[in-house]
């Protein structure tokens, strides 16, 4: 049975952050838009987001908080589009939100609020959202127009916007169409990565971790390119919490990375102080004061927590400080994408422009979100880049 022909200004492969966003501006320009994605439902990425709270931007962003082989690339759109610009529309629906450490921005209830404010902005747009729609075929069939084939119809567009996201988290229908269209189109990809994703560990560090699950402590991990202050947590399979997934991001497969267990205080100076005021205590009560006790019988032998104050020499001083502010580990591997809340690597920012994401090799082809070579930090930025980028396009397609 032949299918329909369904034709249509601008068609977005995507119901995402980003895709959403698209939508409603093109939408506004009394464009004639379609959004297709393959899931049940739209924005599922939004809603499981900061625990089903979804971290919908950050009070401070910048280019810094963003990796990219194009770290200018980025600019163009954040400046077009805020945070502020977001919070706006936030603020019209009277979203209910707050504010938590370094200037993240969570709702308040859920973030069910934020998908029905883009569905009902969708609507008020006129944008059809057809889910359950497989793609097929995409054809450039001249310098105008774009044939896509999907499951149930076949569409025609002046403007195809893949806003289909990147490959973490699986079950929530990740999928590397994006990709595929690129290199189908001629485009560049850089080569993709989980990016803030936890650590797992070799067999000897877990075993010797094992006890210390559950536990999390502000911590400052660091490597070679860059470093957080936040609290890390232990888990039954490795490594994990802000810090870790922050620097998950700048880990290369081999490497160590490095755990100020106590960035707040000078160990070896306390210490000594404590020495100097002769006290009796053993080094292992002195030490849960400041640390679980579970973590500091991980990382210090026995027979050195059990010594008193006060028999300490200042090279087992210096040992005890060293081990807590510069613990040395060498992560196993990352979980993977499925755990991974972003894609590293993608479509090469040098082919597409940093004003409207259009490609430079095929004329009404458009690139946004996660898809494109831009990953940010934990703590809203890669929602900000979705809105931001997906705005830019709106104005345009």
């Amino acid at each position: 049975m032949p299918k329909n022909t369904i034709i249509t200004d601008v068609l977005i492969i995507g119901a995402s952050a980003s895709g959403l966003m698209c939508a409603i501006e093109a939408g506004k320009r009394g464009r004639k838009v379609i959004v297709l994605d393959h899931a049940n439902k739209p924005g599922k990425k939004i809603l499981m987001s900061g625990g089903g709270r979804c971290n919908f931007t950050n009070y401070e962003v910048n280019a810094d908080n963003f990796i990219s082989h194009n770290p200018h690339f980025c600019k163009s759109a954040l400046s077009r589009f805020t945070q502020w610009d977001f919070i706006a529309m936030v603020n019209e629906y009277q979203i209910p939100f707050q504010q938590r450490d370094l200037g993240k921005l969570f709702c308040e209830n859920s973030a069910k609020d934020i998908l029905n404010m883009l569905l009902s902005e969708c609507e008020k747009a006129g944008v059809d959202i057809q889910l359950r729609s497989e793609v097929g075929s995409i054809e450039k069939i001249d310098d105008n127009n774009f044939t896509i084939n999907t499951s149930s119809n076949v569409f025609s567009c002046t403007s195809l916007v893949i806003a289909s996201g990147g490959l973490s988290i699986p079950k929530m229908c990740a999928s590397p169409l994006g990709y595929k269209v690129a290199e189908q189109f001629g485009h560049h990809i850089w080569p993709t990565s989980p990016g803030l994703v936890p650590f797992t560990l070799h067999d000897h560090d877990k075993k010797k971790l094992a006890d210390l699950s559950g536990i999390s402590i502000n911590c400052l991990v660091s490597n070679d390119r860059n470093q957080f202050k936040e609290n890390i947590l232990f888990t039954h399979r490795g490594l994990s919490g802000p810090a870790i997934l922050q620097i998950s991001s700048y880990w290369k497969s081999g490497e160590p990375i490095n755990i100020d267990l106590l960035p707040d205080l000078d160990v070896e100076g306390f210490l000594i102080t404590s020495q100097s005021q002769h006290l009796r205590k053993k080094i292992k009560t002195i030490l849960s004061e400041l640390l679980p006790k579970r973590l500091i019988t991980s990382l210090l032998q026995q027979s050195l927590l059990d010594t008193p104050l006060l028999e300490l020499s200042r090279k087992q001083i210096s040992d005890i400080s060293q081990q807590l502010k510069h613990w040395q580990i060498k992560p196993n591997a990352t979980e993977g994408y499925r755990t991974a809340e972003v894609t590293l690597g993608g479509v090469d920012c040098n082919e597409l422009s940093s004003k409207t994401m259009q490609s430079s090799k095929v004329q009404g082809l458009y690139f946004i979100g996660e898809v494109v070579d831009i990953s940010g930090w934990l703590g809203g930025y890669n929602f900000q880049w979705a809105w931001s980028s997906g705005w830019c396009a709106g104005q345009v397609v």
